[in-house]
């Protein structure tokens, strides 16, 4: 069961850093939204993330339905210890996807639905980056069964995540738009980009300082012995990446930044799936001692095996299709890009 174990908690990580990565920039988009030089840069930014957001949160469908089938205990545990920012999510990307629908047949509204993209990006932004900082810092269970208050994932450290995960996804949206637009909104996303990548850094370096002094066991995960040399290439890819980040956004280039964004957030959930290994509910959880039974887990893998590819398919279709730049009308002009 152990293997088993292991190749699900596999899946749900994968799933959730596919969710990361692909709503990250939208959600970043809608962060830079009211930053946007004019209302057609606004128009060319929601254009470029229009045909592929709706898609970009099956992932999240697929992380936190697979939690339910896979590990139902922990699901137990993590639903009441982090209640009100998981709904609070929902309720922002909820809100942020009517936007979409609404902000497109909008005239003397227009104004209001900018607001609302806006605030349901922040929001739904500021909470994941709240739990993720609630879950480093740890849940109290007795018993399997969750044991804490209501509000123990508010923290300094959770709003410090929080504050993080902002401006990680900012700064996925900036190198977004960087190469999905050209001219004067081009421009300024590079400016953005560099505030954002600035900001990103510093969180990055103040979670990577603080979470070993918080947690013993994670300072001996990354510090005990040999480990030393055996992680220290993930910091130090790390501080390579952020350098190629800064040097792409000055060097004009177009697609470069944003991979390099996403190279930054692979790291770090690298650096995240090190410091908790083998907890799904840190600190005390291991996955084998939550996994669901040996019968429903082969099922749900198998279901797994056959929906997963179909998703990875319509993923790659879905953003080849739209590969080009963005207008503020619609549609897409087809450039060759580096």
């Amino acid at each position: 069961m152990e293997t088993l174990a292991i190749i699900s908690g596999g899946i749900i990580g994968a799933a959730i850093l596919m969710y990361v990565v692909l709503d990250g920039f939208d959600l970043g988009v809608g962060i830079l939204f009211p930053f946007a030089p004019d209302e057609k840069a606004r128009d060319t930014m929601i254009n470029s993330v229009a045909p592929v957001w709706d898609g970009n949160e099956t992932w999240l469908v697929l992380g936190g339905g697979g939690l339910l089938v896979f590990f139902p205990t922990a699901y137990s545990i993590a639903l009441p210890a982090f209640y009100l920012p998981i709904m609070a999510m929902l309720f922002a990307l909820i809100f942020r996807g009517v936007t979409f629908e609404f902000r497109h047949q909008a005239h003397t509204s227009a104004h209001l639905w900018n607001r609302s993209f806006f605030w349901g990006s922040l929001v739904a932004a500021f909470a994941q980056g709240v739990l993720l900082g609630a879950l480093v810092q740890g849940v109290h269970v007795e018993g399997l069964r969750y044991a804490g208050g209501m509000f123990d994932w508010l923290s300094p450290f959770s709003i410090l995540t929080g504050i993080g995960v902002v401006a990680g996804y900012g700064l996925l949206g900036a190198t977004w738009v960087i190469y999905k637009t050209e001219g004067e909104i081009q421009d300024w996303a590079r400016r953005a980009a560099i505030v954002l990548g600035g900001g990103t850094m510093i969180a990055m370096a103040a979670v990577s300082v603080m979470t070993p002094l918080m947690r013993p066991m994670i300072a001996e995960r990354w510090f005990g012995g040999i480990n030393l040399v055996y992680f220290a290439p993930v910091p130090l890819l790390t501080g390579a990446l952020a350098v190629w980040l800064f040097y792409s956004i000055l060097s004009k280039r177009e697609l470069a930044p944003f991979l390099s964004a996403v190279g930054l957030f692979m790291l770090g959930f690298l650096g995240l799936a090190i410091s908790l290994y083998p907890n799904i509910i840190p600190p005390s959880v291991p996955v084998w001692d939550v996994v669901a039974p040996r019968s429903s887990v082969i099922f749900a893998l198998i279901g797994v095996a056959v929906v997963l590819p179909m998703v990875l398919i319509y993923t790659v279709y879905a953003y080849s299709v739209f590969h080009g730049k963005a207008s503020a009308k619609g549609g897409y002009a087809h450039h060759e890009h580096e």
